[in-house]
């Protein structure tokens, strides 16, 4: 038999591996590779977005020169830079364009804040540029500024990045937003990469970033889970950012995302059962085992990560001789990266719904698993309660295992209690 094999579209040359020392039922505590993710790189407009680029010409500066950034002149830009300019009081970009020498005017969009504009993807590295920007006044004047700007040669040193997301692919409601980094971001970087990854929704829901300890994990997730129905596009616009480490971002990734029906799945260890809800309806009632006091499940919220109709549990490398074993595994749905599943056990299912017997999975019947199987899509929740653990911030996506107030905390910026809009 062979160990368990991860599965999943490759984003990202980057595997991470998960140091928890947790014991589940599943193989070794690694991650599986990305669930999915697109990468773009040159001018282009962002999915699911407006693109304004060179607009009709406006009418004759009345006003006094603004002052761009970057400065006319500057070389070894970053290939992430935006446009900004220093505005005349009450002053408001009206228009800007941004070419490129031999090439055609280049995509982009305004900050919803009206701080920058940002360019459509990333700028082309050794390249010069010509940025100009128009403002009106609030007393009816025009002004206008131009800089050409050179960005730097392709950097050597760079993060390896990844994002969890497919391309047109429909998810649970509980589904974060998750990127990935390695090594992983500084804390004094967070909050410059942080204005980088963009999130919209439609319809519209707000949301906030966070990030786990280490900075190799950042979530994003709205207060309550995701309304059936919701497309979600994201841009994380890393793509030659400078770190204080003394490397820069590796690339872009993009993904439009569908989230589906609500499905909900719930497990109260006082009774051992798993009751399971539909677009809010109770629809099924399944016996459950539980990990034994000596290898518990963990309580919180988790979501389904990775399915696998046939796998194999291999896990002889753990340290303990009771722990180790190989299993034959059907309907197997992964909720931790320590190994904690859904599955099917057919040798448990004579004290299911009675006793705790498993290495921390929730051992179902053979006929529920495949049931649940059928049913359950990546990023569908389950909430496990009254166990004598709880999970572990950072083993799996754990965004909704946290409240509102505390997720908001992991932000590297300022939050309104009820999230924010888009930055783009």
């Amino acid at each position: 038999m062979t160990r368990f094999t991860r599965a999943g579209a490759v984003v990202g040359a980057l595997t991470l591996v998960a140091s928890l020392a947790l014991t589940g039922c599943g193989d070794e505590q690694k991650k599986p590779e990305f669930v999915g993710g697109t990468s773009s790189a040159g001018a282009g407009a962002e999915s699911g977005s407006s693109a304004p680029s060179a607009p009709t010409t406006p009418s004759a500066p009345s006003g006094p020169t603004l002052t761009l950034s970057p400065a006319d002149g500057t070389k070894d830009r970053p290939v992430s830079t935006e446009i900004s300019a220093k505005l005349p009081s009450g002053g408001k970009v009206s228009a800007v364009t941004l070419t490129a020498d031999g090439g055609g005017s280049v995509e982009g969009k305004l900050r919803t804040d009206g701080s920058a504009w940002v360019p459509s993807a990333p700028l082309k590295f050794g390249t010069r540029y010509t940025a100009t920007v128009t403002a009106n006044g609030s007393d009816g004047t025009s002004s206008q500024g131009t800089s050409s700007f050179t960005t730097m040669a392709k950097p050597k040193s760079t993060i390896g990045s990844g994002l969890y997301l497919f391309d047109d692919k429909s998810y649970g409601v509980a589904m974060p937003v998750v990127t990935e980094f390695h090594p992983g971001i500084p804390k004094k970087d967070r909050a410059a990469v942080q204005k980088r990854m963009f999130v919209r929704t439609d319809p519209p829901q707000p949301g906030a970033w966070h990030w786990v300890d280490n900075g190799t994990q950042a979530y994003y997730r709205a207060p309550e889970y995701w309304k059936p129905g919701t497309t979600i596009t994201v841009r994380i616009a890393l793509a030659g950012m400078p770190l204080s480490n003394g490397k820069y971002g590796d690339m872009d990734r993009k993904a439009t995302a569908k989230i589906g029906r609500s499905f909900e799945m719930k497990v109260d260890n006082a009774n051992k059962k798993m009751t399971v809800y539909e677009n809010g309806a109770l629809v099924r009632t399944i016996p459950v085992s539980l990990g034994k006091k000596s290898t518990p499940s963990s309580s919180g919220t988790m979501v389904v990560m990775e399915k696998k109709e046939a796998t194999t549990f291999d896990t002889r490398d753990d340290p303990d001789p009771a722990n180790r074993y190989v299993t034959d595994i059907q309907f197997a749905q992964r909720l931790t990266w320590g190994g904690e599943y859904i599955h099917a056990a057919p040798w448990s299912e004579h004290v299911q719904g009675r006793q705790n017997v498993s290495h921390g999975c929730v051992n179902v019947s053979m006929a529920n698993a495949r049931w649940l199987f059928e049913k359950t899509r990546i990023g569908d929740p389950i909430t496990v309660k009254g166990t004598e653990r709880k999970i572990a911030a950072g083993n799996g996506w754990t965004a909704w295992s946290l409240s509102w107030s505390a997720f908001i905390k992991g932000s590297a910026l300022p939050v309104p209690s009820g999230g924010a809009g888009p930055a783009l």
